[in-house]
């Protein structure tokens, strides 16, 4: 390679290295074995939805630690006359916070044990918990309650050991609840609740994008069987002929590879004039592009009145055609130069251009492709395209349930299916994210709601004016509802540029994506909207019902 100049650097071009066993699982370029790659990437995803998710909780704790400081404040009164500091009472306080993190991760471990089977078949996964196995856990686990509980803890004990004993026991201590901090909180978990539903919403409809999208060819209605490992050369034939036999079957066609996640592909690299060629290779009979109705712009398709088809014939993609700078008037008749290194052999001569299709996933944009049926290969997977309709009389007819073919063949697999299994990844991530935003957007409400309580205290004299000077109770649950829907709005103002920024971040990574749309904005937002005007209406409605006279008693 040095001497054809392909390499001028230090040592050899290929070398080979250790690997740790734990990197490959994430390391996915280099990675193999038996452990199925993960992207790192998706890790950084869950984790993020999980301190989005805990940072909401840990709002809560501190916004309806707040509301229940009125309960609290005669206490803090009394301990501060008998000579209590404000250090002291701040310990206090941390420490209770901290220990029902504590009792909260007791909680969540013993629910995590029971829901960890739901959440491994929601992702597909087989994760195990277990401390013997990942020591590591366990100052994780005491580190993330210690900081949860200092953090959550930490607004609500400055706020009640600041509490002036004086006008706690004349009681006109007034809650808090309405400041700045406390609205930044709640703005803060709608922001990353409605994130997390706009971020679902375009995750679906990329995902929904790549599984409708015509990749070229006629998905639908094939039945794709796995004969490797036999002798196809001998049954193809044979199966042929019985398969056409039957009446919902319309054509069968011979490859040496499938279509789909893991099945395989090849791909073929030669030099020529200083230029590295790399092309995508596949056997395939004379009937497999009509099988699949793939639509040939130039040229012939195989024809079993050519010998020299199986010799040196090749049908190329259009993106093979724009590799070689070739257009489809140039392109047939074109010799492929150094295909081979054996001068003596004859070199593939282009006899067809067949239109670009996806034979890769839809993340991927389309690779240079070549078909042949070069005499040395074998079919070993055998395509059937049946009739529109239920496909288990021809699956039992090929065999699938119990005729002698069954005994031939390894597996009878439907290729849409295959095809799907592409975004497996995005479907568990979908899946993941919905169940995420479901949780964050009710978390969210829960706060809201206790906020709503602190307000409604604190407007427990005014609601008594208003409704003895005649405000109607649609009236005064809309005057309590809107402040917190301003912040609601807000939330929606902040989230959208964000979640279309980081979306749009991880929809660069397809070759084939969506466009982020207007609508999933005003669904995400107006659904925040609705559930939190429910939320906070049903606290406003029982205020607004509430006897005039024992709300102006009450002061």
């Amino acid at each position: 390679m040095r001497d054809r100049g392909f390499w001028k650097g230090e040592g050899a071009p290929v070398t080979y290295r250790m690997q740790p066993l734990r990197a490959m699982h994430t390391q996915t370029l280099v990675g193999g074995g038996q452990v199925p790659p993960i992207e790192p990437r998706s890790i950084w995803i869950l984790l993020a939805v999980a301190a989005a998710i805990l940072a909401i909780a840990g709002i809560n704790f501190t916004t309806l630690s707040i509301g229940r400081s009125a309960s609290r404040a005669r206490e803090v009164g009394v301990r501060k006359v008998m000579g209590s500091g404000r250090s002291a009472l701040v310990g206090q306080f941390l420490v209770e916070s901290v220990v029902l993190a504590a009792i909260s991760a007791v909680l969540g471990l013993g629910l995590m044990r029971l829901m960890l089977p739901m959440f491994n078949q929601l992702a597909d996964r087989e994760l195990v918990f277990s401390f013997q196995q990942f020591p590591e856990l366990l100052w994780m686990i005491g580190g993330l309650v210690l900081l949860t509980g200092l953090l959550a803890g930490s607004y609500p004990a400055l706020v009640l050991s600041g509490f002036r004993p004086v006008e706690i026991l004349k009681s006109k201590i007034r809650l808090g609840g309405s400041n700045l901090f406390t609205k930044s909180l709640v703005t803060g978990q709608f922001v990353l609740s409605i994130g997390l539903i706009i971020s679902m919403l375009v995750i679906l409809q990329q995902l929904d994008f790549m599984r409708s999208k015509n990749p070229g060819f006629n998905r639908e209605n094939v039945v794709v069987v796995d004969a490797s490992g036999t002798n196809s050369e001998r049954i193809f034939p044979l199966f042929k002929q019985a398969a056409l036999t039957h009446p919902e079957v319309i054509g069968v066609a011979g490859a040496e590879l499938g279509l789909g996640a893991e099945q395989g592909w090849s791909r073929q690299g030669w030099v020529h004039e200083n230029k590295l060629h790399e092309v995508y290779e596949y056997f395939v009979d004379n009937e497999f592009l009509n099988v699949l109705n793939m639509q040939l712009v130039a040229g012939r398709n195989f024809d079993p009145k050519f010998s020299m088809d199986t010799v040196n014939s090749v049908i190329i993609n259009e993106s093979m055609m724009q590799h070689f700078g070739w257009t489809l008037e140039t392109a047939l008749g074109q010799k492929l130069l150094g295909y081979y290194e054996n001068a003596e052999k004859p070199l593939p001569t282009v006899i067809g251009v067949v239109k670009n299709f996806n034979f890769l996933s839809l993340k991927e944009a389309v690779q240079p492709q070549q078909f042949h049926q070069f005499s040395d290969y074998t079919p070993f997977k055998y395509f059937v395209r049946i009739q529109a309709g239920d496909p288990a009389p021809v699956l039992a007819a090929l065999g699938k349930n119990g005729t002698n073919w069954n005994q031939r063949y390894r597996s009878t697999t439907v290729l849409d299916d295959t095809l799907n299994d592409f975004y497996q990844a995005e479907a568990r991530l979908g899946r993941i994210i919905s169940w995420a935003g479901g949780i964050s957007i009710f978390l969210a409400c829960l706060g809201l709601f206790g906020l709503a309580t602190l307000s409604v205290l604190n407007r427990t004299k005014e609601i008594g004016i208003r409704k003895v000077l005649g405000a109607s109770i649609a009236r005064l649950t809309t005057l309590i509802a809107e402040d917190f829907l301003k912040l609601v709005f807000i939330a929606i103002l902040i989230a959208s540029p964000l979640a279309w920024y980081f979306m749009d971040q991880w929809l660069a990574d397809f070759a084939n994506r969506i466009t982020i749309q207007w609508w999933m904005f005003v669904l995400a937002g107006a659904g925040a909207v609705l559930i939190a005007f429910l939320t906070v209406g049903f606290q406003s409605g029982k205020a607004a019902l509430m006897n005039p006279v024992k709300s102006l008693r009450s002061e």
